[in-house]
């Protein structure tokens, strides 16, 4: 094991911000990270071994025990549980007689749950080794358990097992017009950085991942730093449940994507890139590489790129389950071998990024269609849309419909189209950019997909009248409870005060005051956290206690209250406390009682 640590911290040139590779292949190597491996990374790093421990303990991919020689996950995202995953996770347990949660006692398998794998479509979705295991059945669960007690490597196994397909059903202006590898590069170098910066501002195009910043903006203010070093990062670590378009653009586009990056480089004057790859989409890992390496051979990457005396490279880092960083300054932190806990913000990224140097972080979507507007102009790019919101959005659409997968739409599409186009029937309602988004009923249906109406990443999760909407909110309560980095009180504590309130309330042990707590519970967790992880974590609860109260109404207990207890004033208390400014410090006297 020591030579083997000491070869792998070599071959990341004793770099302590290369932590997290490092780790991976231990991980991979011995399933989990001994310490004996750990005192020999601090010493070979020069970091002190309490945040190597750190930072294993806050990814979830990473283990300070051992795992079984095959570890098993099972996605535990609300599309999973739609589609059969508890029937087939217990069928899985008793098949291999493993506990969920715990290793088997000859130590060849573990079997746990993981928070979303991104086979939304697909699902039940697993992971065996941090590999995919799509439509997991189970006559593939019999044939999985059969290889594992067979002991046969994962690298063995039937590839049909690990098949992860696109579900490309409906294409607009980007799907239908990719660009011939290159194109886009010598499109942007004949017109010009400065025109193609400009044909970027015309074209409209916002950031895909949600936020909805304006891209040539982001660019621009980048460009204008002082500071000769700058970064080109791609945000690929699309955890949101519900969202896997980003992972369909890797897989089918990602030459477009690479380039839209290199275009971003030359414009911004960067020399050096990372595709943050999130981690339970290892399985694109080897392609990727393949890909970058031909765009190298065709002098596409690296240095004097097509005789314009640019010079990029794109690295890319693995990340390795954490849910937070899809935010830019935690993804950054996580470039960086560290916890992937978000920064204050001022400064942004492209003031002090990556290695405190100026950093455009951009989602997939955005570079892949930055890359066509590159090619094409920007004026085709905004010919469609709305004023606020031009060109295409692409949706990862799952749930209760008839044909899940990718759909292309021009911004300004009613939600009652996208219904159609996909099959759903019976609606009780759609979750619009994953659980962090907003939930909608089907009293809403002409409500449009655009930045000033219904703006969405991604994730398009539908839901018919046969489902429980309390379970749906449920699952993503504890979701956010359970992918809180633990930075901030409000967020840490809230979260869990969050989910044990509703859980009260669901349990049907719950009164009115316990839904008065919880609204005010939603409002100190959305007001006071970090990040945006705890100011969107209640949205599920408020968005839903919105539309359909009645369903929360209808699990409170009658409850006769003692002789003299003020009821009314119980709940004006609670009301107060949701304005108090010291709300951080209240909370946490609540975790310290």
């Amino acid at each position: 094991m020591q030579a083997f640590v000491k070869n792998i911290t070599e071959e990341n040139h004793n770099q302590a911000s290369h932590l997290l590779r490092i780790l991976h292949a231990i991980q991979a190597r011995y399933h989990y990270i001994p310490k004996a491996a750990i005192e020999q990374l601090s010493a070979s790093l020069n970091i002190a071994r309490t945040q190597i421990i750190g930072v294993i303990e806050f990814y979830s991919f990473f283990h300070l025990t051992a795992r079984g020689r095959y570890e098993l996950l099972i996605s535990d995202s609300i599309t999973d549980h739609l589609l059969g995953k508890h029937t087939i996770t217990d069928y899985l347990s008793d098949q291999l007689q493993v506990t969920i949660g715990e290793v088997r006692a000859d130590g060849l398998v573990s079997l746990d749950n993981t928070s979303c794998t991104g086979l939304c479509d697909q699902g039940p979705a697993g992971l065996v080794n941090g590999y995919a295991l799509p439509r997991l059945d189970r006559a593939r669960v019999d044939q999985i358990c059969e290889l594992i007690n067979q002991e046969i490597p994962v690298t063995l196994w039937p590839s049909e097992l690990f098949q992860v397909n696109d579900h490309i059903v409906k294409t607009d202006l980007l799907l239908n017009h990719p660009i011939i590898v290159g194109d886009a590069l010598q499109a942007t170098f004949k017109r010009g950085l400065t025109a193609t910066l400009s044909e970027l501002d015309a074209s409209g195009l916002r950031g895909r991942g949600g936020a909805g910043f304006k891209t040539a903006s982001k660019w621009q203010y980048c460009r204008d730093e002082s500071e000769s070093q700058r970064y080109v990062v791609c945000n690929a670590d699309e955890g949101e449940p519900g969202t896997f378009k980003d992972r369909v653009l890797l897989n089918s586009y990602a030459q477009q994507v690479f380039e839209g990056m290199t275009i971003c480089a030359a414009i911004i004057g960067a020399e050096q890139g990372f595709l943050y790859l999130r981690g339970e989409y290892l399985f694109l890992y080897e392609k990727l590489k393949t890909l970058l390496a031909e765009r190298r051979q065709l002098g596409l990457l690296g240095k004097n790129i097509l005789n314009s005396g640019q010079h990029f490279d794109i690295d890319i880092c693995l990340g390795a389950g954490a849910y937070i960083c899809g935010e830019e300054s935690a993804l950054i932190e996580s470039l960086e071998g560290k916890m992937g806990i978000p920064r204050n913000r001022p400064p942004y990224p492209v003031t002090k990024g990556y290695l405190g140097k100026p950093t455009v972080v951009n989602n997939v979507e955005t570079f892949f269609a930055a890359a066509a507007i590159a090619h094409f102009g920007g004026d085709w790019f905004a010919s469609i849309g709305t004023e606020k919101s031009k060109g295409t959005k692409i949706l990862s659409i799952s749930g209760d419909c008839a044909k899940p997968g990718i759909y292309e739409y021009a911004f300004g599409t009613t939600i009652e189209t996208i219904l159609s186009d996909c099959g759903a029937e019976d609606l009780l309602g759609v979750q619009i950019g994953g659980p962090s988004g907003l939930f909608i009923s089907d009293l809403e249906l002409q409500r449009k997909l655009a930045f000033e109406d219904l703006a969405t990443g991604g994730s398009f999760i539908i839901f018919n009248k046969q489902r429980n909407l309390l379970d749906i909110v449920n699952n993503f309560t504890h979701f956010f409870a359970h992918e809180s980095c633990g930075f901030c009180t409000p967020c840490r504590v809230g979260t869990s005060l969050l989910k044990n309130q509703l859980d009260k309330i669901i349990d049907g042990h719950g009164s009115a005051g316990d839904v008065v707590s919880l609204e005010e519970l939603c409002a100190l967790v959305k007001n006071y956290s970090h990040c945006g992880l705890g100011q969107t974590a209640a949205n599920p609860i408020i968005s839903t206690l919105a539309r359909f109260p009645e369903l929360y109404q209808s699990r409170l207990k009658n409850i006769s209250y003692e002789p003299g207890f003020d009821l009314d004033a119980a709940l004006e208390t609670s009301r107060l406390l949701a304005n108090r400014n010291d709300a951080a410090s209240h909370l946490t006297q609540v975790e310290q009682d």
